[in-house]
């Protein structure tokens, strides 16, 4: 058996292919944003890659030639997201704004630690004020008394006030609209479908004039009754026959019991 072990070749080095990886999903988005770009490589002090982007046009909004920025931290999180998955060897990538970015530890070392604020001087205590007068009870407490009625009584005219006044609905009979040949037909093909079955429908979220169309229109259609319900948003037509018929028991929808599945 031999002694000697493989030797380690840097295109079997952890990583080796991470630069062409890198360069071809870089100039696809960078490409993508409408800002392409010259990528400068480099090997970082702690083993990551240092990534210089040289912008042909410009860099883009928000990004400065030497200096962090925002666009270039999501950049940068978007590549690494992109190259490594769960559970493989990572090695990761820095990008910089035409200048190849500095590891983390190595910016901690070259910038000074904040000095510690001075502790500020302790404020001398202050001198207990004087005692006040003590005010006898029982000339507080008539002064409280008369008060109070007064005060509600000036309270309910400005509650009174605020308290605003709903607007009353008109009635869409009164209404003076011009006929809309299409909106006739259905409404009056609805109200014949009410009349012979026996069920009560109702029209939603419809403008004031279109209820007004709709009640012009079906005002003669025998064995029915036609009204609008309802205030603001929730205002309908309701058609409501004369002889109302019960729904067939196939039409009937059956009990809910998803809470009870829920539950176990």
């Amino acid at each position: 058996m031999s002694d000697s072990q493989p030797s380690t070749t840097p295109s079997s080095a952890p990583g080796a292919d991470l630069r062409p990886r890198v360069e071809r999903l870089l100039s696809d988005i960078l490409g993508l944003m409408g800002f392409p770009a010259r990528l400068d490589f480099k090997e970082a002090s702690d083993g990551s890659l240092a990534v210089a982007l040289h912008f042909q046009s410009g860099p883009p909004p928000g990004v400065e030639i030497g200096k962090r920025s925002q666009v270039m931290d999501s950049l940068q999180f978007l590549l690494n997201k992109m190259l490594h998955r769960p559970g493989t060897e990572r090695r990761f990538v820095l990008l910089g704004a035409g200048v190849h970015p500095e590891p983390r530890g190595e910016r901690a070392k070259r910038e000074p630690a904040p000095a510690a604020a001075p502790a500020p001087a302790a404020a001398p205590a202050p001198r207990a004020p004087a005692p006040a007068p003590a005010r006898p009870a029982k000339a507080a407490a008539p002064a409280q008394a008369k008060a109070t009625p007064a005060q509600g009584k000036a309270a309910a005219p400005a509650q009174a006030k605020a308290a605003p006044a709903r607007a009353v609905e008109s009635d869409e009979r009164s209404l003076e609209v011009a006929e809309e040949p299409a909106l006739r037909a259905a409404a009056r093909a609805l109200a014949e479908k009410s009349s012979s079955l026996g069920r009560v429908y109702a029209l939603v979220t419809m403008k004031q004039e279109d209820r007004a169309r709709v009640l012009k229109a079906v005002s003669d259609v025998p064995g029915l009754k036609v009204a609008c319900e309802g205030e603001g948003r929730n205002r309908r037509v309701v058609f409501t026959p004369d002889k109302a018929a019960p729904l067939p028991k196939r039409s009937i929808l059956p009990a809910d019991d998803d809470e009870d599945d829920l539950e176990g």
